[in-house]
C-alpha cells in the first residue's frame, strides 16, 4: 500500500510543476499576442492619423513594445516557450477594422482600442506578480508593469482629450 501512495505521489509531482507551468506558459503566449498587436496597431496609426498626439502615442507604442517584445522573446526562448508569431483572431479583427476607417473615426477607435487593450495588459501582469509559479516570469511582469500603467495612463489623457469613453468607466 505504501509502495501505491508513493508511486501516486512521485507520478503527480510533475504533473503539479506541468499545471503550474501552464499558466506561465499562457502568460507568456498572451502577452506575446497583445505586443505584437501593439506594434502592429501602433505602425497602422503612425500612417493612418492625422492628429499628432496620437502619432506620438503611437509612435511610443511602436518603440516600447518592440522593446519589450525582444525581452520577451528571449525570457520565453530561454523557458523553451515557442511564442506565437502572427496575430490572434481577435487582434486580426482589431486591425482589420482599424485598416477600414480614416479619420477622426480611426483616431477614436485606435483610442478605444488602446485603452481596452493596456486594461487588459495591466490585469494579465498583475495576475502573473501575484499567481504566477515561473519566477522570472514574474519578475518580467513586475518589470513592464511601470510602462504599460504609463502607456494606460497616457492613452487615457488621449481619450479623455478626444471624448473617447473607457470601457471601464
Amino acid at each position: 500500500m505504501k509502495f501505491v501512495i508513493v508511486a501516486i505521489l512521485t507520478a503527480a509531482a510533475p504533473l503539479a510543476l506541468a499545471a503550474d507551468n501552464s499558466s506561465d506558459t499562457s502568460f507568456y503566449r498572451t502577452l506575446a499576442q497583445g505586443g505584437m498587436a501593439e506594434v502592429d496597431l501602433g505602425k497602422l496609426a503612425g500612417q493612418k492619423s492625422n492628429d499628432p498626439k496620437v502619432k506620438s502615442f503611437a509612435e511610443m507604442m511602436v518603440k516600447d513594445h518592440s522593446s519589450a517584445n525582444q525581452k520577451l522573446e528571449s525570457l520565453a526562448s530561454s523557458k523553451h516557450v515557442a511564442l506565437p508569431r502572427t496575430l490572434d483572431a481577435s487582434h486580426e479583427a482589431t486591425k482589420t477594422k482599424l485598416e477600414a476607417l480614416s479619420g477622426n473615426t480611426f483616431d477614436k477607435s485606435y483610442i478605444e482600442s488602446q485603452l481596452k487593450a493596456h486594461e487588459k495588459t495591466v490585469s494579465l501582469l498583475e495576475t502573473e506578480i501575484s499567481s504566477g509559479h515561473d519566477a522570472d516570469a514574474k519578475a518580467f511582469a513586475e518589470s513592464v508593469l511601470p510602462t504599460v500603467k504609463h502607456h494606460l495612463d497616457a492613452v487615457r489623457e488621449l481619450a479623455s482629450e478626444e471624448g473617447v469613453k473607457s470601457a471601464s468607466r
